[in-house]
């Protein structure tokens, strides 16, 4: 069976250098806010093309510092796509503010710009563009912060972060992954960086004096080592993913793909069906695993159902139809060939 995605070849890369590296933080006895940490958020800074980057404990976190630097609280409302990860929602429902679900584009499905200026009202704070599975999404034009949900895009838009701020996840099966959970702001505006620098440790200004209310976000100096050691092969890696995408594309251009882009990162590789149930088990039984990412839309999420206004048609079809195939730098030339001639047998 071709797998969706095996971290262990990921992890046996870097197995010799990291076991030194952890070895070496070990016998430091600085565990956070190390050395490590301070190159990674440079390393960051310098790939990404902002001023400044903060690690964090997660990309969920990311953005919801990052939100709370810009101000956002109770009372406010937040664009988010309809279709895509709860945590984009639930980092702008945990601040107390409303996610406003804007449907998405059919072909792209990431936020549709032009139904974004109708669900704007005297309290939108906020529009979070998110660049679903690696795809970069185009920026409304609009006089509001916009914030860039880049958890799934790392490689895919650096050199292009307009905006108030970028959120980047480090989960591990992101395009970027870590050893486990981490994430990162980045940002042109030093009072957001300074913030987040803030929220992500309590609040706390010295020790023990907190001037702001917030939670423990910090990342430790076993996942920033782990990801300096990744980071240098970051683009060969989203290289090795366009290759494997552009394949299947080529072997099977009668399925219904994402849309395409030049700059498309492939942290998942996705089209749709409309017999999910029966596609899936025709690949099961040509060898290739297969997932859903994302079965459920944000509107129809119990948790979020109360904060849906109006229907967004394109974002259930997509939460209806989507399939995801294997897609990792670490795969196979053979696993691709054996991925390859089972697409090419499946219905549109």
């Amino acid at each position: 069976m071709v797998p969706l995605v095996d971290l262990s070849r990921r992890g046996l890369r870097f197995a010799d250098a990291f076991a030194a590296a952890a070895r070496a933080i070990a016998e430091s006895g600085q565990f956070l806010f190390g050395g490590e940490l301070a190159a990674l958020e440079v390393g960051l800074a310098s790939f990404v093309g902002t001023s400044h980057v903060a690690a964090v404990s997660s990309g969920a976190s990311a953005l919801q510092l990052g939100l709370a630097a810009l101000g956002v609280g109770p009372g406010d409302e937040v664009i988010v796509p309809a279709f895509t990860a709860v945590p984009t929602a639930s980092a702008v429902a945990v601040l107390g503010a409303a996610p406003v679900f804007v449907d998405v584009d059919p072909a792209t499905a990431c936020l549709d710009g032009d139904r974004v200026d109708a669900a704007v009202t005297p309290l939108t704070k906020a529009i979070v563009v998110v660049h679903l599975y690696g795809y970069p999404a185009p920026l409304p034009e609009t006089s509001l912060p916009v914030v860039q949900d880049a958890a799934q895009a790392q490689g895919a838009i650096e050199g292009a972060t307009t905006g108030s701020f970028t959120a980047y996840s480090f989960y591990p099966t992101k395009t970027h992954g870590g050893i486990g959970d981490g994430g990162a702001v980045a940002t042109d505006d030093p009072d957001i960086d300074n913030r987040v620098r803030l929220l992500r440790t309590h609040g706390m200004t010295q020790q023990y004096v907190h001037e702001a209310v917030s939670q423990n976000h910090r990342m430790s100096e076993i996942e920033a080592a782990w990801l300096n050691l990744t980071l240098p092969s970051l683009r060969e890696d989203v290289d090795r993913r366009r290759h494997i995408a552009a394949r299947y594309r080529e072997a099977a251009p009668h399925l219904r793909w994402q849309a395409e882009h030049d700059l498309h990162a492939h942290h998942l590789c996705v089209f749709r069906t409309r017999d999910r149930h029966a596609t899936v088990e025709q690949l099961r039984r040509a060898g290739v695993a297969s997932a859903v990412h994302y079965p459920v839309a944000l509107p129809d999420q119990p948790a979020y159902r109360g904060w849906a206004t109006a229907p967004c048609p394109e974002a259930t079809s997509w939460a209806r139809e989507c399939l995801s195939v294997p897609c990792f730098p670490e795969m196979t030339d053979a696993e691709i060939v054996q991925v390859v001639t089972a697409l090419r047998q499946v219905a549109a």
